[in-house]
């Protein structure tokens, strides 16, 4: 047992030493040979932190080690292939005793630490948690016959090795039943690691899940999803290196496992505000809470056992109303309503509150008073943006002025780690009133490398422009320099020079974040200003079973933004599609380059007629056949003048998941696909936080 717990008196040592704020030491050298130590303007900024922020209180650190029973010898798991699926070794630099890192925002290093915990907890008698496994934890309850998982991680991988250990340290037990808290990938993507959905299928194991789970565990981010795949390498960090220059920590947990992504369709739907269920013996109490942190999500309470499950709903951080990555804007108010639901309907008889990410909180005053807190943060979010948009701040100037209250401000479960005050109050006023400020010169700007050259142009050229950016650089004036550098990239996107500095002031500024999603993007961001866009093993994005599970109706729409439609242009025509095994039948027109479907209809003048079953249409969708494959197997059969469909076909573009966000860092763009009709790897978000 020494073995498996080692590591727990380190992590001891070193959360001490950090709130001590013991002054920093000698940095490891940096994994960029272009990256720069903090300046001594980043250091002044960090020695104020550790001064002002409340390190005196200590009780994250208690309750992060409170239940420890083991950690397991490995630190690393593995697909079957080899590759590395989940590494938590390589933060190891993290736990150096007395180590603090004026690369990292205090409150971050923090953070980054109480997020090391790792392997198996006791929360109370029959209910446990593996933490570190994966960027959520997996949360066993012992039921009657077996464990009862709520959100079984990302991959099958990390699932599959949490359940060995568990039942390798506690003795085995079969999983019975699995909850999907909300319908973000890194609380079902793991669930064939954990179940046989054959199991599912004959009643054996259930699998409860809120309403409308399935439906925006897919849909939630197929339109967009490649940009928003390519626009997590920056949120999410995921090709930095972990360093104290690098990638330090993801708010609710490291980062996320690189393995394969499942989906078994829940066999219980919970439906309405509030629902009792007895499962294998334990009593529950679930609570819906649609549109908060996701749109499907739901709340759990255990009145046997008085333990709020609190989903991704309340966590050691105030999260996303915009999530940097992109996806729909969240609604902070409708967040703080249905804490406040759970606070009066649960609140009287909670004792211990529990979540996907984090640790536990347990004692009736310290759960409410978190509740109660990230309650006020969220209300407070909204309602002090309002005040101020109703004052006449606009979405530019609102980062710069909205505060959280001081009384807040002072509570670490308060700070905003997974979002930032910046981004989410911008985000408050673009859900309300949209991105213009009012403005007409903004209302419709010019592109930026449109605009940049006459920018460097009046400030006298790149020369001058370089001379007040280092001079700006050499003051810590590190906005200042981005604003006037990053004209001159846009203008001139092969400057080296120009290019280099822009990613230097973007590190320093990444070095002073204490939200690490800004943190990953600016240093994301400089990585590739200095050596282009880089490609590695990253979260899986697309599987069969998230495929299987996209309706007919949604494919098509995904097909009709990857069609472009200046090559079809002067072209019109319709396609019925029937697909008989689930009676399902759609209109498929192209006209003014546009593909438009309708759901439940057939167009008398359709100048084609596909008829094939939805089970054969999924190899199509996943990219195994064609539509001529399955003609030739009999599967399919066209009647009517192919010629339109032949158009369809030929017009879909492939979207390269690797493309360019900053200029000069990459040439890519859209090209003809080979598989046209499917749904291409990494065109799906993976669809997490």
């Amino acid at each position: 047992m020494n073995r498996r717990t080692t590591w727990v008196p380190v992590l001891a040592a070193s959360l001490l030493m950090l709130s001590r704020g013991v002054p920093a030491t000698s940095l490891p050298k940096h994994f960029d040979p272009k990256g720069k130590p903090p300046s001594t303007h980043t250091i002044a900024f960090q020695k104020h932190q550790r001064e002002i922020l409340p390190f005196e209180d200590r009780r994250d650190f208690a309750e992060m080690k409170r239940g420890f029973i083991a950690a397991p010898a490995y630190r690393q798991i593995k697909a079957s292939d080899g590759h590395v699926v989940w590494d938590m070794g390589k933060y190891d630099f993290l736990l150096a005793k007395g180590q603090t890192f004026d690369t990292i925002h205090p409150s971050l290093q923090r953070q980054a630490l109480l997020n090391m915990n790792y392997g198996l907890y006791k929360v109370m008698e029959g209910v446990y948690q593996i933490r570190g496994f994966d960027l959520a934890n997996i949360t066993f309850i012992a039921g009657k016959t077996g464990w009862i998982v709520f959100d079984p991680l990302t991959a099958s991988e990390t699932a599959a090795a949490a359940l060995k250990f568990i039942n390798e340290t506690l003795g085995k037990r079969p999983v019975v039943a699995v909850v999907y808290s909300h319908s973000h990938a890194d609380h079902f993507g793991g669930v064939r690691g954990i179940v046989d959905e054959k199991d599912v299928r004959s009643g054996k194991v259930k699998i409860i899940a809120p309403e409308g789970f399935m439906e925006h565990a897919v849909a939630e981010n197929v339109y967009a999803g490649t940009a928003m795949a390519r626009r997590m390498f920056y949120q999410y960090g995921v090709l930095l290196p972990a360093s104290p220059y690098g990638h330090v920590d993801q708010a609710i947990g490291k980062n996320t496992a690189a393995g394969n992504l499942g989906l078994i369709p829940p066999s219980i739907v919970v439906r309405g505000d509030f629902k009792a269920m007895t499962v294998d013996g334990v009593r529950m109490v679930f609570q819906n809470t649609p549109g908060t942190e996701a749109p499907a999500e739901m709340n759990t309470f255990f009145p046997d056992k008085k333990l709020f499950w609190a989903a991704e709903n309340i966590v050691g951080t105030i999260h996303n109303i915009y999530t940097l990555r992109g996806a729909l804007v969240r609604d902070p108010l409708k967040w703080a309503k249905e804490i406040n639901v759970a606070i009066y309907r649960f609140g009287p008889d909670i004792e211990t509150m529990i979540a996907s990410h984090s640790w536990p909180r347990w004692g009736h005053e310290r759960v409410l008073e978190v509740m109660r807190d990230q309650r006020d943060t969220y209300a407070h979010l909204n309602n002090g943006v309002l005040h101020l948009a109703n004052q006449g701040v606009t979405i530019n100037q609102i980062h710069n002025v909205y505060k959280v209250p001081e009384s807040l401000q002072k509570k670490w479960h308060a700070r905003s780690y997974h979002g930032s005050v910046e981004h989410n109050s911008r985000a408050v006023i673009n859900r309300y009133l949209g991105y213009w400020d009012a403005n007409p010169t903004t209302l419709i700007p010019l592109s930026p490398e449109a605009s940049a050259p006459l920018y460097v142009e009046m400030m006298g050229g790149s020369r001058k422009i370089l001379k007040k950016a280092r001079q700006l650089y050499a003051q810590g004036k590190y906005k200042l320099a981005t604003e006037i550098l990053n004209k001159l990239v846009y203008a001139q996107p092969h400057n080296r020079q120009a290019r280099d500095l822009l990613a230097d002031n973007f590190e320093q500024l990444g070095y002073m974040q204490e939200s690490p999603s800004v943190r990953n993007s600016f240093l994301a961001a400089a990585e590739e200003l200095r050596n282009g866009i880089r490609k590695g093993i990253t979260p899986h994005a697309t599987g069969p079973d998230m495929i299987r599970a996209m309706s007919t109706g949604l494919w098509l729409d995904y097909l009709a933004i990857r069609m472009d439609g200046r090559k079809t242009r002067g072209l019109s025509g319709k396609i019925n599609l029937r697909t008989p095994d689930n009676g399902e039948q759609y209109v498929v027109e192209l006209r003014n380059q546009t593909l438009t479907t309708i759901a439940g209809y057939q167009a008398a003048d359709a100048d084609l007629t596909i008829t094939l079953d939805r089970e054969d249409l999924i190899p199509i969708m996943m990219g195994v056949s064609t539509f001529d494959d399955q003609i030739r197997a009999g599967k399919a059969k066209f009647e009517g003048d192919r010629r339109i469909f032949d158009v369809i076909r030929t017009a879909m573009s492939d979207f390269d998941p690797f493309f360019e966000m900053l200029p000069g860092t990459a040439k890519a763009v859209a090209k003809p696909s080979a598989r046209p009709l499917q749904v291409a790897p990494g065109t799906l978000d993976p669809n997490i936080d």
